[in-house]
């Protein structure tokens, strides 16, 4: 009986030492301990998000909450998107930013963004849309998701006044063209003239300053952006208006983000009423283009004519 009772006691005694033992330990969790927390728990909000390993993205919910929508713009690709002498945002693709952000009651946060890093700047989540002059192609659209088109586009090549490049068959082996990597200019010249020297900068400015010195006896890009800069540099002239097929520019949000595609899309079909695009056209792009061009260029409601 006395052992028994001695067993029990022992029991208890034991059972009470690996409770403290259990609590000290969970008091004193390490950091690494905390890490492995914290990465379990974005773990499942990641899940409950419907993200994926290898993209992230936030909801039209989360994006309201926060306040802010953070937007990839191009900050030196003038009339489309630059900085201004006051170091502020303008130009026809941030003219439209803005609106998004006044009518999803957030802040805009402008990403200055590459035409090649479009694409990772939302996968990895640096952006919530691309809103940078974003050609819709096939091959991208396997990327990321598109949302309705706001704009006409079709590739163009711009060369020197005194020496026009009117065919591409003018391009000699030793000549080189200028493009920027990632545009559908480059896509565009290796596929199909893969006997043409490419000349490969990273941005605008790189390549304008490239082709203004001499680097290439053209310039391709699109139609939109050689027009404009023919318009207002002396001494250069589109040879080639058009090269390839017809296609379209239209904002861009990681691939499965349903929610915030599907209020772009909504978007973009209400501000048809008020001829929103026209109007963004009339305060950004007239100065470059001129009336002339409006209709051929801008797309309203989403709808191709």
């Amino acid at each position: 009986m006395k052992n028994t009772k001695l067993f029990k006691l022992l029991a208890v005694v034991i059972a009470v030492i690996m409770v403290v033992g259990v609590m000290a330990a969970c008091s004193k969790a390490t950091d690494a301990d905390k890490g492995v927390t914290e990465a379990v728990a974005d773990a499942a909000n990641n899940a409950d998000n419907g993200d994926s390993d290898d993209t992230i993205y936030r909801t039209l919910d989360q994006i309201k909450k926060s306040g802010s929508i953070k937007i990839g713009v191009f900050s030196d690709k003038n009339p489309f998107g630059y900085v201004d002498e006051n170091g502020k945002y303008q130009g026809y693709d941030v003219y439209f930013a803005r609106r998004i952000a006044e009518d999803l009651g957030v802040e805009v946060e402008f990403v200055s963004t590459e035409a090649a890093n479009r694409v990772e700047a939302l996968q990895t989540g640096k952006v919530d849309i691309i809103l940078a002059n974003f050609t819709v192609t096939e091959e991208r659209a396997q990327q990321v998701d598109f949302a309705l088109p706001y704009m006409n586009v079709a590739l163009g090549v711009v060369s020197p006044s005194d020496k026009v490049i009117t065919e591409l068959s003018q391009i000699g082996k030793d000549d080189a063209v200028i493009v920027i990597s990632g545009t559908t200019a480059e896509i565009y010249l290796e596929e199909n003239n893969p006997e043409i020297t490419l000349k490969k900068y990273d941005t605008y400015s790189d390549a304008k300053t490239a082709f203004e010195n001499g680097q290439g006896v053209a310039w391709a890009n699109d139609n939109t952006e050689v027009i404009a800069y023919a318009n207002t540099v002396d001494g250069y002239t589109v040879g080639i208006p058009k090269l390839g097929s017809d296609d379209t520019i239209a904002p861009a949000v990681t691939k499965g983000n349903e929610s915030l595609l599907n209020w772009i899309n909504d978007e973009i079909k209400a501000l048809a009423d008020e001829q929103f695009f026209h109007k963004d056209y009339e305060e950004t792009l007239v100065d470059t283009y001129g009336k002339d061009y409006e209709e051929e260029l801008v797309v309203e409601g989403g709808v191709i004519k």
